[in-house]
């Protein structure tokens, strides 16, 4: 995986992949900060395991939406000291069951962006079915 992060004046950036896609970032709040982007990322790629986990487990639903609530230390480097991700899943007649262990798994096995920063980040998960 390759990146190119390239300076455009007072504190923006443009962020490119290797692959061509790409991302502005700003410390300025013109656009995402770096650690919004980050908190994001939690969010997209455990929903990304909760999806594909919820599928395999066959449950008919129509939504999953992740709301996520950081707490960051006061002092700097500002680093997330707390994140909590609370999974909403809607469709019709969600086994809870299998949701609890989608977000489980996620957490615990698959999603490589919270599993990176658990080491230093107390992240803590719950989760709702709608109808």
């Amino acid at each position: 995986m390759q990146a190119t992060v390239s300076w455009t004046g007072d504190l923006g950036f443009d962020c490119t992949m290797g692959t061509g896609e790409s991302l502005h970032l700003d410390g300025n709040k013109q656009a995402l900060s770096p650690m919004q982007a980050v908190l994001m990322a939690v969010g997209a790629c455990s929903s990304v395991d909760v999806v594909e986990i919820m599928k395999k487990s066959r449950q008919d639903f129509t939504d999953c939406r992740c709301e996520l609530t950081a707490e960051r230390a006061t002092d700097a480097p500002r680093v997330f000291t707390k994140i909590h991700a609370h999974y909403i899943v809607t469709g019709n007649n969600i086994n809870e069951k299998h949701l609890a262990r989608a977000v489980q798994l996620s957490t615990e096995k698959y999603c490589s962006v919270m599993l990176m920063l658990d080491k230093t980040v107390d992240i803590t998960t719950s989760y709702a079915a709608e109808a």
